[in-house]
């Protein structure tokens, strides 16, 4: 691996050989220990019979219909969309998938963050029955991460569990929630507490999808994409600090990169610990705050990746004070999350505070009815399990 500059592909020569060899392909480019097809980076997350593939590149949806195919899914399928990305891409992704063969249907639920229900899991269930969706049948998620999460519970609870592929339209999507099978809805009372671990057949990273991502939200992305440099990559770290411009700017190269890398780097931790049971944790890194926060704001204030920007921060002041994280990388990470930006910080009256705390106590990491956080004790390398007393958070957020 290049540090800074090159591409780590968890794949073997023979695994991309055949991606590519699926794809149509003529030529290969060989950099970073593996083959990339060329214009397209591929990186294998490796769970033995199912493991799969995530494609990262530009003009990758036209593709969806060949991939369905080659994975042998079923005929009946459908498309689960948002409102926002329907006009855009719904239409489209129903013909490619009807081109290559398939009877695909395209459900599309409200945008934003509550359409993550029971009550909308309802309705799609509905739609699949109606549908006649069948065992061997798929659903494909086409949206950002509140797509990803309803579509794959969707797809792991119908019929005791279907196929589904994920097509994430944002770069939060791209680089974080369609990786790693983590799929759910929120119940009133806290976010994600109702899912399962239902694992994708195929994520497909179409880089066009991010052209017409509002400013805002591309934004919000960039917060779980500083999050694996904290984490676990400070070479990623240095990077995004030289980069950012470009970055903003959208610059096909440098963004094609960054989300490969931080693929590469969720796929390596989600093969070593699928279910959370330890390692896994680490990708929590500023969220029991971040979730929390979208929690008392009923999901209307803050993005996901502006919630979990002021969580990060917030979570880096903690671990200067309980872990001896230098105070020059706290300094680093604020100034990385503003100069991308986003919130740092957040004011919250005492009533405000206490509601916070409490939604904390509903996070699916508590234990022994302590709030256990991930700290960094440098950039790049991260524990989990820290218990926080009610003390101390109220001094990192007042």
């Amino acid at each position: 691996m290049e540090p800074e500059g090159g591409s780590l592909l968890l794949a073997s020569h023979g695994f991309l050989a055949a991606q590519a060899a699926a794809a149509g392909a003529q030529n290969f480019d060989s950099a970073g220990g593996g083959l990339i097809l060329v214009g397209v980076r591929i990186v294998k997350v490796s769970l033995n019979d199912r493991s799969y593939a995530i494609q990262i590149g530009a003009g990758l949806l036209p593709r969806l219909g060949r991939e369905c195919a080659r994975l042998g899914l079923g005929r009946r399928c459908a498309i689960i969309t948002d409102e926002n990305v329907a006009p855009r891409f719904g239409r489209r992704a129903l013909q490619i998938l009807e081109g290559a063969g398939f009877e695909p249907r395209l459900i599309t639920v409200p945008a934003g963050e509550t359409a993550k229900s029971l009550k909308t899991v309802q309705r799609c269930y509905d739609e699949l029955a109606a549908q006649r969706l069948e065992r061997r049948s798929f659903v494909v998620a086409l949206g950002g991460g509140v797509v990803g999460d309803l579509a794959g519970f969707v797809a792991a609870t119908y019929l005791r569990g279907i196929a589904f592929v994920q097509v994430p339209t944002t770069l939060l999507a791209q680089v974080d929630s369609s990786v790693g099978g983590k799929v759910g809805v929120n119940l009133r009372a806290g976010k994600n507490l109702v899912g399962a671990f239902h694992q994708p057949r195929l994520v497909l990273c179409d880089l066009d999808a991010l052209r017409t991502l509002p400013m805002r939200e591309y934004r919000a992305g960039l917060a779980e994409v500083i999050k694996y440099g904290i984490i676990y990559d400070a070479a990623l770290f240095r990077r995004l600090e030289r980069d950012l411009p470009e970055l903003l700017r959208r610059v096909a190269g440098p963004l094609a990169a960054v989300i490969a890398r931080c693929c590469q780097i969720k796929a390596e931790v989600v093969s070593q610990d699928e279910t959370e049971a330890g390692l896994r944790a680490i990708l929590n890194f500023g969220h029991t705050i971040g979730h929390a926060l979208e929690a008392i704001s009923s999901y209307g204030r803050y993005l996901h990746g502006e919630a979990i920007s002021i969580g990060q921060v917030a979570a880096a002041r903690l671990s200067v004070r309980l872990l001896g994280l230098p105070e020059p990388d706290e300094g680093r990470i604020r100034r990385l999350f503003q100069r991308a930006g986003l919130p740092v910080e957040v004011r919250l009256t005492k009533a405000q505070r206490k509601r916070l705390l409490g939604a904390m106590q509903l996070d699916k990491k508590v234990s022994g009815g302590q709030v256990r956080f991930v700290l960094a004790r440098r950039i790049g390398q991260v524990e989990y399990g820290h218990p926080v007393s009610p003390e101390m958070l109220n001094q990192v957020l007042t």
